[in-house]
């Protein structure tokens, strides 16, 4: 696996200790290791020494694209992407959640679940996609190319706007219905008893509440040779005439990642 040797750092409460995660060019496994005086280190190396005592080894995944590895369960869905590309599409997803009535974060999350900002993404059943369309669902709303960034995310965001008001609104059966198909919510009257759908949900709404329900920011595209950014770029010219303008962040609601007994990790609530 290529790891970058860049690596951004997160902050990280712990036993009312600030430690600190590296958060990796791309999914990747992060170690936990205790010295002498039994202080946490955690980082993306393996590391050796008498002075140290591995604890915990617990691999992050950006998406579901690949495989099903219990979404809903794991840390990853409380921690921001690897991805380079994680705020390539900003400015799309901007004027997508604008056209169709969408949140932005909703949609971010719902890109960051489905694909790991991976345009070129194509799941074992055929999604494709930033949004991970299906072949059906991508001709149902016009997209001739779901490989596009900018047709992709304006299908995806129709789609889940569809989806919201066919529901009133209720966002846990618009997604279960994203993933497991408007027939399957009808049919069981809510979430279906799928563990995949269940915790897809549970990792959609995990990512928006912690990551992006405080919106989007559209001053971190930068011009440079990453094909999915200069895509994004070009989609943005030839769609917005106010591309340079900025939208700062609005404040998040923030979470503490606590580390449990045996090692691994898991998110709660702050009260404000």
């Amino acid at each position: 696996m290529k790891i970058l040797h860049k690596i951004v750092l997160i902050s990280l409460y712990c036993s009312g200790s600030v430690l600190w995660v590296p958060s990796l060019a791309y999914a990747g496994r992060i170690y936990t290791y205790e010295d002498q005086d039994g202080t946490p280190l955690l980082t993306n190396r393996q590391q050796r020494g008498k002075h140290l005592k591995k604890i915990n080894v617990t691999f992050y995944a950006d998406s579901n694209i690949h495989s099903y590895h219990n979404w809903g369960g794991s840390e990853a869905s409380v921690l921001p992407s690897y991805s380079k590309n994680k705020d390539a599409f900003n400015q799309l997803i901007h004027q997508a959640a604008q056209v169709h009535g969408v949140s932005e974060g909703l949609i971010k999350a719902v890109m960051h679940t489905e694909s790991g900002f991976n345009s070129n993404a194509r799941s074992p059943v055929g999604a494709q996609g930033l949004m991970q369309l299906m072949p059906a669902t991508a001709k149902r709303f016009n997209v001739s190319n779901p490989y596009d960034p900018q047709q992709n995310i304006f299908g995806g965001a129709r789609y889940l706007s569809v989806l919201l008001k066919r529901y009133s609104g209720n966002t846990n059966l618009a997604l279960a219905a994203y993933n497991a198909g408007e027939g399957n919510v009808d049919k069981y009257g809510g979430i279906p008893p799928f563990r995949e759908t269940q915790d897809y949900v549970h990792r959609v709404m995990s990512r928006y509440n912690n990551l992006y329900a405080g919106g989007i920011r559209l001053d971190t595209i930068k011009d440079n040779n990453d094909t999915d950014s200069a895509i994004a770029s070009a989609s943005i010219k030839n769609t917005t005439n106010n591309s340079s303008q900025i939208f700062p962040t609005r404040k998040m609601n923030t979470r503490k990642i606590i580390q449990l007994s045996d090692g691994t990790f898991t998110d709660i609530a702050v009260r404000n």
